[in-house]
């Protein structure tokens, strides 16, 4: 039977050098990706390691990642299946090439979605001003723009959870369901309700299943966005000490 691995990357399967066990002599590190001046900023430790050997033999390996091409592509990992990139707005095939029916099909919801992205985005834009700290960007990958993602140099949730209460949590665009917002560490996001991982692996799960009969499928991630996609496949991993792992253990 084929089988199937739908993987977040960032905090699943690799992370920033902060969040690595230390000391480091004691757990070492690969690095897995880069910043675009070529600074390791993403690093796996030794059960990551394993992880991602044990993924290559057991099925095929398909990323689900927020990162944008640019940031994907500085990933140091041999991907060769499809590849599901902003959050689920953009499947690339496995040449690399955009799947031209979903980037359609993106396109034409996202139409809809703008006038509540963007006027959000200018109520958040007007409140940052009065921190320097924020950092703004509207993430436009394929010559579109998908999302909006806020950070701000304290690198905490805490600042970010600010904006939430203030702006987001009761505006119009998202209590009727048009946006939603994802925060996670030092990185809140504010996207269209049509972008979403869900669908882009809901679409590829049909595929799958049409060439192949009946498929077994794993999927692997950390936050809260990622628990939806995860729910389409048989099987799901919770990397230990996430955001996902610590809110399933809050409910026991």
């Amino acid at each position: 039977m084929q089988t199937y691995i739908f993987l977040d990357l960032d905090d699943t399967l690799f992370q920033t050098l902060r969040k690595c066990p230390t000391p480091l002599t004691e757990h070492p590190v690969v690095v897995r990706a880069y910043l675009p001046d070529g600074t390791p900023n993403s690093f796996a430790t030794a059960k990551q390691q394993w992880l991602w050997a044990w993924l290559q033999q057991t099925g095929k390996i398909i990323p689900v990642t927020a990162r944008d091409s640019a940031a994907f592509y500085r990933v140091q990992l041999p991907f060769t299946e499809e590849i599901i990139l902003n959050h689920g707005a953009v499947i690339l095939d496995k040449q690399g090439q955009l799947d031209p029916i979903w980037m359609a099909k993106m396109r034409s919801e996202l139409t809809e979605a703008y006038p509540y992205l963007f006027s959000v985005w200018e109520k958040i834009t007007a409140y940052c001003q009065r921190d320097l700290g924020y950092r703004l960007r509207l993430v436009s990958d394929f010559d579109t723009i998908w999302y909006g993602v806020i950070k701000h140099n304290e690198g905490t949730e805490a600042i970010l959870k600010v904006i939430l209460e203030d702006i987001l949590i009761t505006a119009s665009a998202f209590t009727e369901g048009h946006l939603y917002w994802h925060l996670n560490g030092n990185n809140l996001a504010v996207l269209p309700a049509c972008v979403n991982k869900h669908f882009a692996v809901n679409y590829l799960l049909q595929r799958y299943t049409a060439q192949h009969g009946e498929i077994v499928s794993f999927a692997a991630g950390d936050s809260y966005t990622d628990a939806a996609f995860m729910a389409l496949c048989d099987y799901a991993f919770i990397p230990k000490n996430t955001q996902l792992h610590t809110q399933l253990l809050s409910t026991k």
